[in-house]
């Protein structure tokens, strides 16, 4: 039975990692970085009182690949960074996606490029969704806006990472990460050892065939079966998996695409445009991959326009356009560097595009 809700005082990247440890995960592997080091220090605090693991690793490299053999010897694993830090991991991600291992890791992305600087960016967008390593595989990417969010998703992106066996990407950012806010935890914790068994882990060969886990495929047409087998496993998460959010999205000339911290700061646009009695509505993907492009499609429907809000020069705002293939004008709005857009910098740009009909 569902326990009696716990509401709780939270900061962002606490809630990633109670997410994790109310999911079941019991091994988090991390280096420092700012603004992701708060959700190290509570893995650190909280991960001994459940009987798990946390190690600090020598570097990003090491942490990723200490998830690889954490998760495939079946248990539910993780690590976490900032931009940077998830650039040095992405090798370790490429190798868990071809041997089809479930992985969660959070990026509380910070701004770039290069060392950049520790302030909010959505700028790590294609890197997220496009791949990030090498190789022909894709990585569930989930995008909280609220410290909620980044509490439920988490223990979303675990159940993903099993169902799909691949890496699942938390991309939150700084602003998210740092912030306080109430959150409701209604559902008990996971036991680990009630979870599904995974009978392809590694976790001895006593009694049955040994279980062998690799990404090196000489043979081309193996690796090929073995790629086409992972697509397969994309597909059927594109079907199921989308999930995205209309905020007064009925009728009105504009509608505003935005996640994350991005979309907050819609948020408070659309409401001071209401109360001047101008109708805007938003779409807030949850999921940017899979992408919600019917959604995005369907949304030409109903407005003349679409502005896309980012915390970059520009990366949603592709898939965006190809979502809407020309059904009406997408228009863009963005500040890059770990400048967040102010409300009143939203609404100035819509009523601009608005008089400009």
């Amino acid at each position: 039975m569902p326990r009696k809700p716990k509401r709780v005082l939270m900061q962002g990247n606490e809630a990633v990692a109670q997410g994790a440890i109310d999911a079941g995960c019991r091994h988090f592997f991390g280096y420092p970085i700012t603004p992701q080091n708060p959700l190290g220090d509570y893995m650190a605090e909280h991960m001994p009182k459940v009987g798990g693991v946390f190690l600090q690793a020598e570097s990003e490299l090491a942490a990723a690949n200490m998830v690889y053999g954490a998760s495939a010897a079946g248990a539910r694993a993780m690590t976490a960074s900032s931009s940077p830090g998830i650039s040095l991991k992405q090798e370790a991600i490429s190798y868990m996606a071809e041997c089809e291992l479930p992985a969660v890791i959070a990026n509380i992305a910070r701004g770039g490029s290069g060392l950049g600087n520790i302030a909010a960016a959505g700028s790590d967008y294609f890197q997220t969704v496009k791949g990030g390593g090498h190789g022909d595989y894709r990585t569930i990417a989930l995008a909280p806006w609220s410290v909620q969010e980044m509490y439920d998703l988490t223990r979303v992106a675990f159940d993903l990472a099993d169902r799909y066996r691949t890496p699942v990407i938390i991309l939150a950012d700084a602003m998210l990460g740092m912030m306080m806010e109430p959150t409701t935890i209604t559902e008990p914790p996971v036991d680990p050892a009630r979870l599904t068994p995974k009978p392809w882990a590694t976790t001895g060969a006593s009694g049955r065939p040994k279980n062998v886990i690799n990404s090196l495929y000489i043979v081309p047409e193996k690796l090929e079966a073995v790629n086409l087998r992972i697509q397969a496993r994309h597909d059927e998460a594109a079907r199921k998996e989308v999930r995205w959010e209309e905020i007064e999205a009925e009728g009105g000339e504009l509608a505003i695409v935005a996640f994350g911290t991005a979309a907050r700061v819609c948020r408070t646009a659309i409401e001071r445009l209401a109360a001047r009695g101008v109708r805007v509505g938003m779409l807030r993907p949850i999921t940017l991959w899979p992408y919600p492009y019917d959604a995005v499609r369907e949304l030409t429907q109903r407005v003349k326009r679409i502005l896309v809000v980012e915390l970059s020069l520009g990366q949603m705002v592709e898939d965006v356009r190809l979502a809407v293939e020309g059904r009406c004008p997408v228009h863009f709005f963005g500040r890059t560097g770990g400048i967040i857009p102010t409300p009143s910098e939203v609404v100035a740009e819509i009523e601009k595009l608005l008089e400009n009909e």
